[in-house]
């Protein structure tokens, strides 16, 4: 698959102990991705961070945390981010979801073995 020119860059903030039907989350979002096609999908794991209520989730020692922030940033054809964005919009009960265009300038995978 070959992905050059103009693009979307979806990107949702949540926390690591949100759920979507007792799995975590960010694993369903990026699963959905993938069974959809969408070219790349990645999960950002945060140091420090908080969200709506102002509740400050950190790795520092006195402050641990069992649910720190997490980013998952997609990228591909605006039709494809929309259409994730229909299907995944539903899942996410707390956090934020972000779109914005992209310029793709390489995309490109490592060739097979057998190619």
């Amino acid at each position: 698959m070959r992905l050059e020119g103009e693009g979307k860059l979806l990107r949702i903030f949540l926390g690591e102990t949100d759920r979507w039907h007792h799995r975590p989350l960010y694993e369903e979002i990026v699963r959905r991705a993938r069974e959809m096609g969408l070219a790349v999908a990645t999960v950002i794991r945060g140091i420090e961070g908080f969200g709506a209520n102002s509740h400050l989730h950190t790795t520092r020692i006195l402050r641990l945390s069992e649910d720190l922030p997490l980013i998952i940033e997609v990228v591909d054809t605006a039709q494809k981010v929309d259409e994730l964005v229909a299907a995944v919009e539903p899942m996410i009960e707390e956090g934020l979801m972000t779109v914005e265009r992209v310029q793709v300038l390489k995309y490109r995978a490592r060739p097979q073995e057998d190619e």
